[in-house]
Protein backbone atom coordinates (compact mmCIF):
# COMPACT_ATOMS: atom_id res chain seq x y z
CA UNK A 1 0.00 0.00 0.00
CA UNK A 2 0.54 3.24 -0.49
CA UNK A 3 2.75 4.69 2.40
CA UNK A 4 1.32 8.31 2.23
CA UNK A 5 -2.00 6.41 3.32
CA UNK A 6 -0.50 5.26 6.83
CA UNK A 7 1.41 8.65 7.32
CA UNK A 8 -2.43 10.21 6.83
CA UNK A 9 -4.45 7.70 9.33
CA UNK A 10 -1.21 8.16 11.68
CA UNK A 11 -1.73 11.66 11.89
CA UNK A 12 -5.69 11.31 12.64
CA UNK A 13 -4.80 9.25 14.92
CA UNK A 14 -2.83 11.86 17.11
CA UNK A 15 -5.28 14.53 16.37
CA UNK A 16 -7.83 12.26 17.74
CA UNK A 17 -5.40 11.36 20.88
CA UNK A 18 -5.11 15.48 21.19
CA UNK A 19 -8.86 16.28 20.79
CA UNK A 20 -9.73 13.47 23.52
CA UNK A 21 -7.30 14.90 25.50
CA UNK A 22 -8.77 18.14 25.31
CA UNK A 23 -12.41 16.53 26.49
CA UNK A 24 -10.74 15.17 29.51
CA UNK A 25 -10.90 11.82 28.00
CA UNK A 26 -7.87 9.29 27.62
CA UNK A 27 -5.50 10.52 24.66
CA UNK A 28 -3.99 7.06 24.67
CA UNK A 29 -6.98 4.90 24.46
CA UNK A 30 -8.90 7.17 21.88
CA UNK A 31 -5.24 6.54 19.89
CA UNK A 32 -5.06 2.98 19.57
CA UNK A 33 -9.52 3.17 19.18
CA UNK A 34 -8.21 5.36 16.23
CA UNK A 35 -5.72 3.19 14.41
CA UNK A 36 -8.45 0.81 14.19
CA UNK A 37 -11.38 3.09 13.07
CA UNK A 38 -10.10 6.09 12.02
CA UNK A 39 -12.84 8.46 10.66
CA UNK A 40 -15.52 6.95 12.73
CA UNK A 41 -13.82 7.22 15.91
CA UNK A 42 -13.19 10.86 14.84
CA UNK A 43 -16.67 11.46 14.48
CA UNK A 44 -17.81 9.35 18.02
CA UNK A 45 -15.13 11.82 19.36
CA UNK A 46 -16.42 15.57 17.99
CA UNK A 47 -20.04 14.22 18.93
CA UNK A 48 -19.36 13.63 22.11
CA UNK A 49 -19.32 15.78 25.29
CA UNK A 50 -16.71 17.24 27.54
CA UNK A 51 -16.45 14.87 30.70
CA UNK A 52 -16.56 16.45 33.89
Amino acid sequence: MNTEYYVGWGTLALINAGLAQGKNRSGLSWFLLSIFLGPIATLALVLSDKRL
